[in-house]
């Protein structure tokens, strides 16, 4: 484990773009998805909801889909992702294009 995540016990199955991730529980959007797609890490984000660049549209439960940053959200299991900032889809093309769409 790291010290960039929150503690974690397991991972959690959250969709990103029809594509399914594990990723450890109880931490931000953002940093679950750097766990499958370290370069993350590079990428232009402030971390503190000022660039917007990890704005996403989500869907979590029954809820209608709500769009907001990555970085200020915890994803919880079943979790959906259905849009990504242009810096979020670049940062994680190799893992999304490698990834196979989930099955249901």
């Amino acid at each position: 484990m790291s010290d960039v995540y929150e503690p974690y016990e397991r991972l959690v199955r959250i969709l990103v773009l029809g594509k399914a991730f594990e990723v450890p529980e109880n931490n931000l959007v953002l940093r679950q998805l750097q766990f499958v797609a370290p370069d993350i890490g590079y990428g232009q984000y402030c971390w503190n909801a000022e660039c917007r660049n990890c704005e996403i549209v989500y869907l979590q439960g029954e809820a209608p889909a709500a769009s907001g940053l990555a970085c200020r959200i915890k994803g919880t299991p079943g979790f959906r992702i259905t849009k990504l900032a242009p810096e979020m889809r670049y940062s994680l093309s190799a893992v999304l294009a490698a990834t196979p769409p989930a099955r249901e």
